[in-house]
């Protein structure tokens, strides 16, 4: 009995050795295929099986193989394709390496000249792209306005109730304190700026970064509150052609057509737009809360490679726009007596760009820009008529190279502004007023992105700018950027900057220029503003589960704008007239924006909110900004299958604001709702935008009679209400 247990126990211990000989440990690492960073939370798999596990902070976990048969395993993680391998016998470790599905957060940003992804840069940067870039523009064909206001921090503000102008504004400050660009080119300042972004269509761009602060080394002073780079699309491997077609519940029809192709020398680019607004009143007090407006643009762009190191584009961006708004009666030509109001804005835009980038062997690149803007308009109404030119050119040669851990980018730039008044603009008391001008402003720019440690990155910028009337400016700025973890990012940074003083006021956008005299009238020259700014942001990232990710973005900041320029008014042989002054009290925008996301599945969550308050010496006290929110906030839920369907809900809250005369508004919310249907070659698209109808005429009148010279509200929530649109885009 005693030799049977024996052999029982012997041959047990013989089959549990085989058994275990039978199994092995697998080491697995899932990595970003781009980046190489671990993925924390990915899922390990055995394919047809429950068995797996999850990878922990260093992007590693372990499976248990048992058996001798080949098996396969499946790695997936949210945001990424998944990935299948074969596991065969002896095999003790495995890497996957995932591609990211979304182009979002691994894409080059181009407005800081480095070759670092948006994650690597010390300065924080927010970039639209890829199919949100396309959600948004089927929202809205015409123009980026509703691109960008979607954005915390971004406001976008009507200027005129007749014509729907708007401007940007970032943090609470003018859209003056914004410097747009166009593939790093500055195409829409100063006259021209008041109409820029109502006439710039998003079909033909294939990313928009957004910088909030100084961010004046690169690119001038300008940069006070902001910086945004319109991105183009360039031609890739594949040609490119597709024709868009939208309607509007109110009016609207837009046709544009995108088309590209290259070979190993030569490519193209070409968009062109047509609109074919009519006057739209849904409050019917019979003025245009959307004026008529007849435009066409074309854009077309030639791209020549000499070599795999070398690209040379030469575009040109044109645009005509007639745009009216006013009493229906009189847009309408309907002789209707003493209803003969209305605001006509006749524009015309040609500007060239010219971009050389060079890279040689050892990585360095040398960079050649040049853009010139040739911008016309006419202002008309039956009280006052105004017509300027401006004519701008900008002209770069940058280098960038790279030593040790020092990522350097040094250039000089050339600046022009001309500003053309014919001198007719008879004002009583006045006589003819001629509000011609002209800067030249040259200068010199270094910025060093010194990687100090794994951690720990630092970017130092320095420039100097010398104006023909202003003299030097000294521009320093400093930004710096710490990780403690694959999943926490820390920046902070500050800077200085300046602008220099023209007629282009918000509040002279409001008046057409009525009555504005020169920058430097009544014998005074306003000094230029300057000012100093700084910003703080913490960024976590990490997924919650097998399933589910968080990101979060928490960002400070301050602005001061030392002597400010405004409008003042001085009255001269019985009329009042405004000239340009500067105050004496800074003024200050300060507060913080709160950014949450969180993923599931085909699931996609928005949370933002944001406090701007911004101080302003009014002439009676030192109190927040009129017609600016001091609490804003967002709520966006999508869902979407990729290259397939998506349908998303909005909602945003507006606080109240105060009116020049220090009245309150009310708040008020804006909901939407929007589907995308996509097939290969064919999209339907329907939005709902405000659906709800809020609009600012329910609260108060817009106009105030008599209709031959009538007076209008300052706006401060939407006057156009509940608009629907919907169209297709096909790609042939």
């Amino acid at each position: 009995m005693k030799l049977s247990f024996f052999y029982a126990f012997f041959f047990g211990v013989l089959f549990f050795a085989a058994e275990l000989s039978a199994q092995s440990i697998l080491k697995v690492s899932v990595l970003d295929a781009d980046t190489q960073e671990p993925l924390v939370g990915a899922t390990i798999q055995i394919a047809g099986t429950t068995q797996g596990t999850i990878t922990d902070l260093n992007g590693e976990g372990q499976i248990t193989i048992s058996g001798t048969e080949p098996v396969s395993l499946l790695a997936s993680f949210v945001g990424y394709s998944s990935q299948r391998k074969k596991v065969v016998a002896g095999m003790t470790e495995l890497v996957f390496n995932l591609e990211p599905e979304e182009e979002l957060e691994e894409v080059i940003v181009t407005a800081t000249r480095s070759s670092r992804t948006i994650e690597d840069i010390p300065i924080r940067m927010e970039v639209i792209s890829g199919e949100e870039l396309d959600e948004k523009a089927a929202m809205n064909s015409t123009n980026i306005a509703m691109l960008l206001r979607e954005s915390s921090g971004i406001q976008m503000q009507q200027t005129s109730t007749n014509s729907a102008n708007q401007t940007l504004r970032i943090q609470g400050l003018d859209g003056r304190y914004t410097q747009l660009l166009r593939d790093g080119l500055p195409l829409y300042g100063g006259f021209s700026s008041g109409l820029s972004i109502m006439q710039i269509p998003p079909l033909d761009l294939r990313q928009v970064e957004v910088i909030k602060g100084s961010a004046s080394t690169l690119y001038g002073g300008g940069a006070i509150a902001g910086l945004v780079n319109l991105v183009s699309k360039t031609p890739g491997s594949e040609p490119e052609r597709s024709i868009m077609l939208n309607q509007t519940t109110a009016g609207g029809t837009t046709l544009n057509t995108f088309l590209s192709g290259r070979n190993e020398k030569r490519g193209f680019t070409l968009y062109a737009s047509a609109n074919r607004q009519q006057p739209y009143d849904p409050n019917n007090d019979d003025f245009s809360d959307i004026p008529r407006v007849r435009s066409i643009a074309l854009n077309p762009k030639i791209f020549f490679y000499p070599s795999e190191h070398t690209t040379l584009s030469i575009g040109l961006n044109s645009s005509y726009e007639a745009r009216e708004g006013g009493d229906i009666a009189a847009i309408e030509n309907e002789g209707v007596s003493g209803r003969s109001f209305s605001e006509e804005n006749y524009t015309g835009r040609l500007g060239s760009l010219i971009n050389f980038v060079h890279t040689t062997s050892n990585g360095s690149q040398w960079s050649l820009k040049n853009s010139f803007n040739l911008f016309a308009r006419n202002i008309d109404s039956p009280i006052y008529s105004f017509y300027g030119e401006q004519l701008a050119s900008f002209s770069e040669l940058a280098y960038n190279f790279k030593v040790a851990k020092h990522e350097l980018v040094t250039g000089m730039n050339v600046v022009s502004d001309h500003f053309s008044d014919p001198g007719d603009n008879f004002m009583p008391g006045l006589g003819d007023v001629d509000r011609s001008y002209g800067f030249l402003t040259a200068g010199v720019f270094a910025q060093d992105t010194w990687e100090v440690s794994e951690q720990n990155t630092l970017e130092l910028g320095l420039r100097t700018d010398f104006n023909n009337e202003y003299g030097a400016v000294l521009l320093p700025r400093l930004s710096w950027m710490v990780k403690p973890s694959k999943q926490l990012t820390m920046r902070l940074g500050g800077g200085r900057g300046y602008k220099l003083p023209t007629i282009f006021l918000e509040e002279a956008e409001q008046r057409a220029f009525t009555r504005v005299l020169p920058y430097n009238a009544l014998n005074q020259q306003p000094e230029m503003e300057r000012s100093w700014g700084s910003n703080f942001d913490v960024n976590f990232r990490t997924a919650l589960g097998d399933d589910w990710t968080l990101s979060a973005n928490q960002l400070f900041f301050v602005t001061q704008l030392d002597k400010p320029v405004f409008l003042d008014e001085a009255e001269m042989a019985g009329f009042t007239n405004y000239y340009l002054s500067n105050r004496q009290e800074p003024v200050v925008s300060k507060g913080f924006e709160s950014n949450l996301k969180l993923g599931y599945d085909h699931w996609k969550l928005f949370l933002q909110y944001s406090l701007t308050q911004v101080n302003v010496d009014d002439g009676s006290g030192y109190r927040q900004k009129a017609i600016t929110p001091k609490h804003a906030a967002g709520f966006v839920v999508m869902y979407e299958k990729h290259e397939s369907f998506r349908i998303g809900y909005e909602l945003y809250y507006t606080g109240s604001q105060y009116r020049y005369d220090r009245s309150s508004t009310p708040d008020f919310w804006i909901m939407g709702i929007m589907a995308m249907k996509e097939w290969e070659k064919f999209s339907v698209f329907l939005n709902f935008e405000n659906f709800t109808d809020t609009r600012q005429s329910r609260y108060q009148s817009m106009v105030t009679p008599p209709y031959n010279n009538p007076a209008f509200a300052e706006v401060w929530a939407p006057t156009d209400g509940f608009v629907s649109n919907g169209g297709f885009i096909y790609h042939f």
